[in-house]
């Protein structure tokens, strides 16, 4: 596939190099920040770097890696400047919105994907990259080109799950508790260490933490209310 990406954040220029590595073309990724463009040059040199409406323009599929809600004015734009080739493959990359999310240009004839890399991307590509290869992809399409989103996520490495439109809401809000959580709770646990003078806190709580989402994972955990976590003096 002629493929190009939109947004060159740390999730664009992953799926970027992830789809690159698995033999499809890629053509270009758009972006408009000197820093990000700079930084594709040096992980996918000879890639182009266009303006969203030259990067759909003649290529198989597009990948948008931009936040979710920006898709549906940059694709609402797209449509009202036909930019749009019929048949062309439409993903986006935002944990909170299913392909519903490209039914503006449905009438284009276009076919609307949504493939989500359930993982946290540190923008180091070399890094997220390989996080790719031990991922869930929750995917959403149409009945008749699920298949397609379900492939394209075994070739960006990981390994696909479906997540419909009406799972989305509390799919979204699950990996928000997750990824929000664990920062907060590390990230107190290592000011403590640091207020003890504990030497190398974050190596110390690299055991504990691992051991401890893995036997949770294992064993599931009764749900706990947030407020109860954070009331009073524990603020």
């Amino acid at each position: 596939l002629r493929v190009s990406v939109i947004g060159a954040g740390p999730v664009g220029l992953a799926l970027a190099k992830a789809i690159s590595d698995a033999g499809h073309s890629l053509i270009s990724i758009s972006t408009t920040d000197p820093v990000r463009a700079s930084q594709v040059e040096t992980v996918l040199p000879g890639v182009q770097i266009l303006p969203v409406v030259d990067a759909v323009t003649d290529v198989d599929l597009v990948i948008f890696a931009i936040p979710g809600d920006q898709i549906r004015d940059l694709v609402k734009g797209l449509v009202a400047t036909e930019s749009l080739n019929r048949g062309t493959l439409l993903v986006h990359t935002s944990a909170d919105h299913g392909y519903e999310v490209f039914d503006e240009a449905l009438g284009a004839g276009v076919v609307p994907m949504a493939i989500h890399p359930a993982m946290r991307f540190t923008g180091f590509s070399s890094i997220d990259r390989a996080r790719l290869v031990d991922s869930y992809i929750a995917v959403d399409a149409p009945r008749a080109v699920l298949p397609v989103a379900q492939t394209l996520a075994i070739e960006l490495g990981g390994e696909p799950v479906h997540v419909p439109s009406e799972a989305r809401a509390k799919y979204a809000e699950a990996i928000s508790v997750a990824g929000t959580f664990t920062s907060l709770i590390v990230g107190q646990a290592i000011t403590l260490l640091e207020d003890a003078g504990i030497d190398k806190p974050r190596n110390l709580l690299g055991g504990i933490f691992r051991s401890s989402l893995e036997e949770s994972l294992r064993t599931g955990v009764p749900e706990i209310d947030p407020a109860e976590l954070f009331d009073g003096d524990n603020q």
